[in-house]
């Protein structure tokens, strides 16, 4: 899914160069996305929806109401939402080029 770009909380922003991905810990996706960010030795910050209220609230804005992880933004403002490995794995490879 694209959008324009999402401005998060302070504390949470990132640099160009930084994704930023909303996680919980019991979530089964998420597990599955970090192993593709760490395969391709992509670097990311974690924000665990659990822990941070604040966190929760600009998920649940992204994605109408719900609270769906992984939501993962990028520093070109497009975010995915619960992609598969695959559209994931593209996503990424096309930062590196």
């Amino acid at each position: 899914m694209s959008a324009s770009p999402i401005h998060p909380p302070t504390s949470e922003r990132t640099n160009a160069r930084q994704i930023l991905m909303y996680t919980t810990t019991w979530c089964g996706d998420c597990r599955r996305a970090k192993r593709v960010f760490g395969d391709l030795g992509v670097p990311y910050t974690e924000v665990n929806i659990d822990d941070e209220p604040q966190a929760a609230e600009q998920v649940k804005q992204l994605n109408k109401g719900r609270r769906s992880v992984p939501t993962i933004i990028f520093a070109d403002g497009t975010i995915l939402v619960e992609p598969s490995t695959m559209t994931l794995h593209a996503k990424l490879t096309s930062l590196n080029q």
